[in-house]
């Protein structure tokens, strides 16, 4: 949505800079790829990098294939103190400024208003509503949401934050604390005993149409989809679905709050001033304030204090996610180099806990297995 936007736009930027600009619209994947083999070869025909801070910045980070954009924030004129504090943490890799937050992401607790009038405010409260609006005869579900083992890991993160875990204490496996074990079992609980068949073969792509369709009573995921579950063409429920902030757990509620894409300079790029000035457009105030108005959520505080350009929300939408913004954690995955090697292993006992097994010993297993990975990351990383 948001390079679309963009490209609508292109020619108020050309008319600045009397440059002609070239945009590319890819797949994760395919960006990916063609980042792998053009930086590689240390191509020059890339200026501005779409990045996902959480998910690549460190690995492009020790390729070197990102420019220090740490004095350019500083410019009075940009105001980088202005961009939320978790998204902006998140775009600093090794005390250097290495992206722009453009597009924010927290997750948000789905429910149906004519199932359920008032959402849960705890973790307990939704626990004991999933399980009372289950009924499996009829095909009605108390919860849905993802229980893919990797691809679980980023909204579990917001249960282990609530819960007073993390990933990582001191570079070392905390997935085996008492807080993460009491978070993986209360998921399972959540998903395995309200959730539909097959949940643990679940990711966004099929957990979201099960909602969607009408066939589960609460949903929590990413709030930059609310648009797939309010479109008439593919959801049944669009008009009478609600929106929460993240429930409250043991230690308060702790949504993750992160830049699910940001802005880079190729380090190899011979128009590396021209492309800080397409940033300085792309995340600057005015234009942040036309797209999050046309539901684009960014990552500049004063945008989101501005009545008018939460307009483009719901009302409870958009308090659900200024709510979430205000209690965020800044990563929703581990801060690895080889981020889906650590969400793979994270989920195991996860998967565990949503077959309704005994998570103790698997979370202990996968510790072991966690801290020989982060030491081998971290050497790599040093390397």
């Amino acid at each position: 949505m948001w390079t679309r936007a963009v490209r609508e736009r292109l020619g108020e930027f050309e008319e600045r800079v009397r440059r002609r600009v070239s945009m590319s619209l890819l797949t994760g994947d395919q960006l990916s790829s063609s980042y792998n083999v053009k930086l590689n070869a240390s191509a020059t025909d890339i200026d501005v990098m779409m990045v996902r801070p959480l998910q690549e910045q460190l690995l492009f980070a020790h390729n070197n294939w990102l420019a220090d954009l740490s004095d350019r924030v500083q410019e009075p004129a940009f105001g980088w103190a202005d961009f939320q504090a978790p998204p902006r943490e998140a775009s600093t890799t090794g005390g250097r400024v290495l992206s722009v937050p453009v597009v924010t992401e927290r997750p948000v607790l789905y429910y149906r208003k004519d199932l359920v009038p008032t959402p849960p405010k705890t973790l307990a409260e939704l626990k004991s509503a999933a399980e009372r609006l289950t009924d499996r005869n009829s095909g009605r579900f108390g919860y849905v949401g993802r229980g893919q083992r990797s691809g679980a890991v980023t909204q579990w993160s917001s249960f282990l934050y609530s819960y007073g875990g993390d990933f990582t204490t001191d570079g070392r496996s905390a997935i085996a604390t008492p807080e993460a074990i009491a978070a993986y079992e209360y998921y399972g609980e959540l998903l395995g005993r309200s959730g539909p068949p097959g949940a643990t073969n679940m990711s966004l792509e099929q957990a979201m149409p099960i909602f969607a369709q009408g066939k589960a009573a609460f949903y929590i995921d990413a709030d930059a989809i609310y648009t797939g579950l309010v479109d008439p063409k593919v959801s049944a429920v669009g008009k009478t679905i609600g929106y929460a902030p993240f429930p409250t757990g043991p230690a308060g509620s702790k949504p993750y709050n992160i830049p699910s894409w940001s802005l880079g300079i190729n380090r190899f790029s011979k128009l590396q001033d021209d492309a800080w000035e397409f940033i300085r457009w792309a995340a600057g105030v005015q234009l942040v304030t036309a797209l999050q108005t046309a539901g684009i959520p960014g990552a500049r505080a004063s945008v989101w204090a501005n009545p008018a350009a939460a307009a483009g929300f719901p009302p409870e939408l958009a308090a659900a996610m200024q709510v979430n913004a205000r209690n965020g954690v800044g990563h929703d995955r581990p801060e690895v180099l080889q981020v889906g090697r650590a969400r793979d292993i994270v989920g195991r006992p996860l998967v565990s806990a949503v077959l309704q097994e005994q998570v103790a010993p698997v979370a202990r297993d996968a510790d072991a297995e966690f801290n020989d990975f982060l030491v081998r990351d971290n050497r790599h990383r040093e390397s």
